[in-house]
């Protein structure tokens, strides 16, 4: 089996492909050859030394999505995207790379199966950005798409191209609504979502972190460790179960801002907690407003789709992942 991965020097592409790498294996089938794309140079791990290969390119490039299928790669992942800050602060360079370079993807696979018999699976990481206010308290899985932002316009736009492609039997696709990913490690990226990690990440490391919204703010949270899960699961199910129904609303753990910060006095006490200072944002305020803030994922679950059941195992799963296992305060 060949395994592209479109965005793989990000948080979960790498993750990923550390898993493929552990695994050497998606479902049954053993992992051939790996290619890692993204605008920055992927890290080759040791290990994929000789069974990998890695690649700078823009997808959003017109010429690019041909050179990443010409191998004909059996299942792709792609994650490529900028984030929901910054697709709404340019709005062109929003629709170039989040939809142009989707379109592209999906047309050079197309084309490619043109010349001979290619169906390739595509696993396609769309968002809860796809739903806008006014909300439910509990979206199920019939809900109408209706985004009030440019990133959740352009993730929607792209589910409806993963499906129709699949419809049309030019590839096998799926698309999941992650939850917002927390705690992400490293140093924060332009997602308006960002504060949600910084307010755990930073004081599990001994630093101020500042909170831009009240902290009765809801939303829908999975750790890295459930992201990396929900899409090697994508990549090896049978997908005859979701008809024509591509898109899936992934499970995870519906928190207030309060319980995450209790979840932290828990795990790391009451000094990590001091190091969150209140800083209002009506920027941010606004944009997370209309975010949601649960779901009823039945049909992901019953597909074999899990995540975390509270905020204390999120956190964990940070400390252990990311800081070795201890908490530095």
């Amino acid at each position: 089996m060949q395994v592209l991965i479109i965005g793989a020097a990000g948080l979960i592409g790498r993750k990923l492909t550390s898993r493929l790498a552990a695994e050497g294996a998606l479902g049954d089938q053993p992992i051939e050859g790996l290619t890692l794309a993204d605008v920055v140079a992927p890290a080759i791990a040791t290990e994929l030394r000789g069974s990998a290969k890695a690649l700078q390119l823009d997808l959003s490039d017109p010429e690019t999505a041909a050179v990443l299928v010409a191998n004909r790669p059996d299942v792709i992942f792609h994650l490529a995207a900028i984030v929901s800050g910054e697709a709404e602060a340019d709005f062109d360079k929003g629709y170039r790379v989040n939809l142009d370079g989707t379109r592209l993807l999906l047309d050079a696979i197309r084309c490619e199966g043109k010349r001979r018999p290619y169906r390739p699976r595509l696993v396609f990481t769309s968002s809860i950005a796809v739903f806008g206010a006014p909300l439910p308290d509990r979206i199920g899985d019939d809900l109408a798409t209706t985004p009030l932002t440019s990133y959740g316009t352009q993730k929607a736009i792209g589910e409806l191209l993963v499906t129709d492609y699949s419809r049309r039997g030019f590839l096998d696709g799926i698309a999941l609504r992650l939850p917002t990913i927390c705690v992400r490690p490293g140093a924060p990226n332009k997602a308006a979502s960002g504060f949600f990690s910084s307010i755990l990440r930073d004081p599990l490391a001994g630093k101020e972190a500042v909170l831009p919204v009240s902290t009765d703010v809801r939303h829908w949270f999975a750790s890295p460790r459930s992201a990396v899960r929900f899409l090697l699961q994508a990549g090896r199910m049978d997908l005859s179960a979701l008809g024509w129904r591509r898109a899936l609303n992934m499970p995870g753990l519906s928190a207030t801002v309060g319980e995450e910060i209790e979840a932290l006095q828990r795990v790391a006490g009451e000094r990590a907690v001091a190091l969150i200072r209140h800083e209002p944002d009506e920027t941010i305020s606004r944009i997370v407003r209309g975010w949601a803030r649960g779901f009823d994922a039945r049909r992901a679950q019953e597909l074999g789709f899990v995540a975390e059941k509270s905020f204390d195992e999120i956190i964990r799963a940070h400390v252990e992942d990311e800081l070795g296992g201890r908490i530095v305060i």
